[in-house]
């Protein structure tokens, strides 16, 4: 089944597909970013899949650096964090982000994936809600954690965050103790807004390592 979709997705899309990948009996189609509303109504109209299950966005900025290779950790320990070894820079070819569409076909009972890439400095896209109502708040999410701007929108503001955040917390570059802290403040009767009161810390991913207990071995 899964083998038929992508041989008819390549078909269907031959003109649009950059990359068909098919792991763990799903498949992701990476398409260009000016094509993404043809690609989801096609995918909607004549390949059945009638519903947006999810819609989120990724930022690439930090994937891949040695910093986090848990397997090296026992020669450097915390200090590769500490330290900051690694390699953190951001990645290649001016992608740092990408918007990724997970599509469900009931008829058919299949899935699918979508993967587009967006420009470092301009991450912005054309909006899918003409094709799936559901797209309204996944997009503005997208936009409130990762800046991500959607051509289109009719209401694109914060949906998580306060209307006065500054920022966008799940860009990497977003620091971890934040950029301001509130609280309510009885006098005032109101939220009131400060400079952040706790210490910035390192924090190191958890460490994984092989137990031979485990490894089959007599």
């Amino acid at each position: 089944m899964i083998k038929a979709l992508k041989e008819k997705l390549e078909q269907q899309l031959s003109d649009v597909i950059l990359d068909c990948e098919w792991h763990f009996d799903e498949l992701t189609i990476h398409v260009p970013a000016e094509s993404i509303v043809s690609v989801c109504e096609q995918c909607r109209d004549l390949l059945g899949f009638e519903q947006l299950i999810d819609l989120c966005g990724v930022d690439y900025s930090q994937y891949g650096g040695s910093a986090w290779e848990t397997k090296g950790a026992s020669d450097r320990g915390f200090s590769r964090a500490v330290d900051g070894v690694g390699n953190m820079e951001p990645v290649s070819e001016g992608y740092r982000f990408a918007v990724v569409y997970h599509l469900l076909s009931v008829q058919h009972n299949q899935r699918l994936r979508i993967k587009v890439r967006l420009d470092a400095d301009s991450p912005i896209l054309d909006s899918v809600t003409q094709v799936w109502s559901s797209a309204n708040w996944f997009e503005r999410e997208a936009f409130d954690m990762f800046g991500i701007l959607f051509n289109g929108h009719d209401d694109l503001r914060r949906i998580l965050t306060d209307y006065g955040f500054v920022g966008h917390p799940f860009r990497k570059d977003f620091p971890l103790i934040g950029n301001v802290e509130m609280r309510y403040d009885p006098e005032k009767k109101r939220v009131v807004y400060e400079p952040v009161s706790i210490e910035e810390r390192t924090l190191v991913p958890r460490v994984i390592r092989d137990d031979n207990r485990y490894s089959g071995n007599e």
